[in-house]
């Protein structure tokens, strides 16, 4: 695997790559991930006569509270499940409302509002990250490197191989392939941590000439350290692309 660091020599392959990040922002997913602290509101999607399960990050639920409509047989459900500290939401189909709200408070005494539309039709995931938690620990790894270049490295190093890093949010993050001239790029992941952003693609070559990619070494303006798995992609071959950048975005 190639692996470069800033600066970056002009091209296409990866120009091509800073404009689809753009592009993936919002992958569509099934599962719902948000970020929030304590005493804020969560705006979520529950599923209407399926299970909704929601998950605290490096954390775990420990009571809920809600009210309760007085018609048993015609209000939503909070199932706490006390060994990984999740719950999950069931809302009848016979709920008249289009809204649920409800309280909980974590194990490590923070306390979050759930105000949620009642949309979705199959069982789904709701993945709440808080900050005062997790980014110590992702700070504390970037900050475990020499250089701000070296903890983007071993950023790819980590996505390259799957990792799973202390304090990052890491998702999958499929979305509809996008194609430039030949090569099609497919955003897979992402990792979130204190300062950094990393980014992993699918690239395929589409077309019916080998794609050098050893000569297409072009980062976008801002990017700590980009790679690749292979210096050329043949027709219909495949390999990855790993993209790191400051939390924030690109210039």
């Amino acid at each position: 695997m190639s692996l470069l660091a800033r600066p970056f020599p002009a091209a296409a392959t990866s120009i091509a790559l800073a404009a689809l990040t753009c592009a993936f922002a919002t992958p569509a997913q099934a599962d719902q991930f948000v970020e929030a602290a304590d005493g804020a509101t969560i705006d979520c999607v529950l599923a209407r006569g399926a299970l909704t399960r929601i998950a605290l990050v490096e954390d775990g639920f420990a009571n809920v509270s809600k009210m309760a409509s007085g018609f048993p047989y015609n209000d939503f459900e909070v199932t706490h499940e006390p060994v990984r500290g999740d719950i999950y939401v069931s809302v009848p189909l016979q709920y008249a409302s289009a809204r649920v709200s409800f309280f909980a408070t974590s194990s490590a005494g923070h306390v979050y509002k759930f105000a949620c539309r009642v949309e979705g039709e199959e069982a789904s995931q709701l993945f709440v990250t808080n900050p005062a938690l997790a980014k110590p620990d992702a700070a504390d790894w970037e900050e475990g490197a020499s250089s701000g270049d070296d903890a983007a490295l071993r950023l790819i190093e980590a996505m390259a191989n799957d990792a799973v890093l202390p304090g990052f949010r890491a998702r999958s993050a499929l979305s509809r392939p996008r194609r430039t001239g030949s090569l099609e790029v497919q955003q897979v992941a992402e990792y979130e941590g204190a300062e950094l952003t990393g980014q992993a693609f699918t690239l395929r070559n589409l077309g019916t000439e080998t794609i050098d990619l050893a000569s297409e070494r072009a980062a976008p303006a801002g990017a700590l350290a980009f790679a690749y798995g292979r210096d050329t992609l043949a027709p219909g071959e495949t390999t990855q692309a790993f993209l790191v950048f400051a939390k924030g975005g690109l210039e």
